[in-house]
């Protein structure tokens, strides 16, 4: 599978198969998003899996968006993105690099996001990105440590849909030059 074929075949899973996935492929996956670049090789996301009665559980924390829960209650399993706080945008003294602040360590977790959702779906996976849950319900479940902060809910399983890619904007609409 070339880049391209990865970026332009990979959709937004929402319904899965029962077929668990694996540990051992999962680590895969990982060490290929591990290769996601950061801000000044940084590297501060951490996932964490999610499964059984936790992921249960991490499904009622989604009630401002329900079809959230019901998505992850349909995923074998969830993965938790989180980002280790005060290191990305951040010089040694603790001072900010640019004027986005903190904000920084968001992108961070987006390339990492989208360099684990390609290499999931390179091994036959289907992901979806889930920004809206209940931020603090579901931290205090997983136990997220003071120094990290959840960013993202990721279900992962073998996709159960095929939907077609929606219409994309034009490279007209998307790209200027100057």
């Amino acid at each position: 599978m070339t880049a391209k074929e990865c970026i332009t075949g990979r959709r937004s899973i929402r319904q899965f198969t029962e077929q668990p996935v694996s540990h051992e492929l999962l680590e895969q996956i990982v060490e290929t998003a591990s290769y996601a670049p950061s801000w000044k090789h940084t590297q501060i996301v951490r996932y964490i899996a999610v499964e059984g009665e936790t992921k249960a559980k991490l499904a009622a924390c989604t009630s401002t968006f329900p079809n959230n829960g019901k998505i992850m209650e349909n995923a074998p399993m969830v993965i938790a993105v989180t980002v280790i706080k005060g290191r990305s945008g951040f010089e040694r003294d603790g001072s900010h690099t640019t004027h986005r602040g903190d904000s920084w360590q968001m992108y961070d977790a987006g390339v990492a996001s989208e360099a684990f959702c390609l290499a999931a779906y390179e091994q036959g996976l289907g992901t979806v990105i889930m920004g809206i849950f209940d931020h603090e319900e579901a931290s205090k479940l997983l136990e997220i440590p003071e120094d990290r902060d959840l960013i993202a809910l990721i279900p992962i399983g073998y996709p159960a849909e095929a939907p077609v890619a929606p219409r994309r904007k034009t490279v007209e609409d998307l790209l200027s030059y100057k």
